[in-house]
């Protein structure tokens, strides 16, 4: 059973993973935005990578009500890793909860680093670049 579930396990996690990474440009494009303020670029990625650390764990909670015929996984599964019965849909909605938990840690864990280097620059006194010229 094990052998049989990697192929989902890798195409899952290559799926949610390409989602994550396309979220995670946009968040870094809008801190890097923000560069002007270096104090609110990193509170702001750390509200949206938080924000996206909610989402990807709602997914996970809900993955076990959605079809795994309509997932982006089941598109790229060959017709002999795709469940069969409804044993096998259980186990591709394990795997789909345990991926998309997997990320939401991580984003939870970066929202974290990003929150710390928040308030580490606040109380270093880091101000906006604009406000130097003055």
């Amino acid at each position: 059973m094990e052998d049989a579930v990697e192929p989902v396990r890798k195409i899952a996690f290559v799926c949610v993973g390409r989602a994550v990474g396309f979220g995670a440009l946009a968040i870094a494009m809008t801190m890097l935005s923000l560069a002007f303020h270096p104090v609110l670029a990193f509170r702001c990625g750390a509200i949206c990578t938080l924000l996206m650390a909610g989402l990807l764990t709602q997914k996970a909670m809900l993955a076990h009500r959605q079809p795994p015929r309509r997932t982006e996984v089941w598109l790229f599964l060959d017709e002999r890793s795709r469940p069969s019965d409804e044993r096998a849909d259980r186990a591709f909605a394990d795997i789909l909860r345990e991926v998309y938990g997997q990320f939401a840690r991580l984003a939870f864990n970066v929202a974290c680093f990003f929150f710390a280097m928040s308030v580490t620059l606040s109380i270093a006194g880091v101000r906006p670049f604009m406000a130097l010229q003055s």
